[in-house]
């Protein structure tokens, strides 16, 4: 499908040009912005300057994600969203719109839904005879504080129940909204069950703006470590993902998470899966038409030739000379920074089950 760059005036706030058609989508249309009028797919218009975001409630079925992935340090997640309001470009996370029939462009941002029985059904799994208490890691694939959290509130109710029933839990975030909680992060911090890391992509203000439209601006991530750190939380920092010759300032980014009070780092390379990596490819035409070719140069050196390269323990870092390279930057850096010197090591002993019927529990 050929792609004509909208002005970036016209999708102000969005990380997508353009709904982009999904992996399981039988028809596909074009659109030519010389022959759009008023009366075209709304999506497409050039003249809009911004694109309504619509919530779905939805009653989930089950709320814990397990999975069992070598390079991943988590073995269950939750998410209360579906979809990300942030908008970033790079979001790994855009091609699971496809299997709700929905885009992975503009409806990733804007089309979300919202598991509002997220905290009651938690609950019924926690109560399980054979749940076994580990690591439970929050907003891994959409950020648990995108802005529609300050209505809904549904990360706020799946704290309340990891401070009942005292579950470990580490959030990973790029929305302010994460402040809001420091009363129970802090509770759950004084018994050695919450860590938090923030991520920040980049220092640069403009680079931001562009890259994840609607998530907090870099300066006010390193406010939200210095926060965090204050109030005794474990903190840590993001610096992913990688993308070659647009943000840069890895190391910068690093030294001011550590002086905020960040103790643990973490970062990947830019991973394109399915259809990330035609819409990226549109977002650096659209945004850097400069160094676009140069950009993806890099990217597919890193995938052996590819845009990506999907293999358990390559994923996130890739392969060859640019990928020690990013490698290199990100250890040398930890180390004279005095980072990931120790683990964080929430403990599971002090969890107990929930009771679903109001009554204290017998065991």
């Amino acid at each position: 499908m050929s792609f004509q760059p909208i002005p970036v005036h016209a999708i102000k706030g969005r990380g997508s040009a353009a709904r982009h058609p999904h992996r399981f989508e039988a028809d596909v249309r074009e659109v030519w912005l010389d022959a759009i009028t008023e009366q075209d797919d709304p999506w497409y218009l050039p003249g809009m300057t911004a694109h309504t975001t619509q919530v779905t409630p939805e009653i989930a079925r089950s709320v814990i994600t397990r999975n069992d992935s070598p390079d991943i340090g988590f073995a269950q997640s939750i998410n209360p969203y579906r979809g990300c309001e942030h908008g970033c470009s790079y979001c790994y996370a855009r091609p699971s719109h496809s299997y709700l029939n929905l885009s992975p462009g503009l409806d990733f941002e804007t089309r979300l839904v919202a598991k509002v029985n997220v905290a009651q059904q938690l609950r019924v799994e926690l109560a399980r005879p054979s749940y076994v208490p580990r690591l439970l890691a929050i907003g891994t694939v959409t950020d648990a504080y995108q802005p529609i959290e300050r209505e809904w509130r549904l990360t706020r109710q799946v704290l309340e129940v990891m401070r009942d029933t005292r579950h470990p839990c580490a959030l990973v975030t790029k929305g302010s909204g994460v402040l809001r909680d420091l009363d129970i992060l802090a509770d759950l911090a004084r018994e050695g069950l919450v860590a938090v890391l923030v991520t920040l992509t980049t220092l640069d203000a403009d680079l931001s703006r562009r890259l994840e439209p609607r998530a907090a601006a870099p300066h006010r991530r390193v406010q939200m470590i210095r926060a965090l750190s204050e109030a005794g939380i474990p903190v840590g920092v993001s610096v992913a993902p990688q993308i070659p010759f647009l943000n840069v300032d890895m190391e910068a980014c690093l030294a001011a998470a550590r002086e905020a009070g960040a103790r643990r780092a973490f970062y990947t390379i830019l991973r394109l899966p399915w259809e990330l990596s035609p819409l990226f490819r549109q977002w650096l035409d659209q945004h850097y038409p400069d160094r676009a070719a140069r950009v993806m140069s890099c990217v597919q050196a890193m995938r052996g030739g590819k845009d990506y390269d999907a293999r358990f323990g390559v994923r996130g870092r890739g392969t060859g000379l640019w990928a020690d390279l990013f490698k290199q930057r990100f250890e040398r850096a930890c180390r004279q920074l005095g980072m990931n010197q120790s683990s964080w090591n929430l403990r599971t002993d002090a969890f107990h089950a929930p009771s679903l019927d109001g009554q204290a529990s017998l065991f």
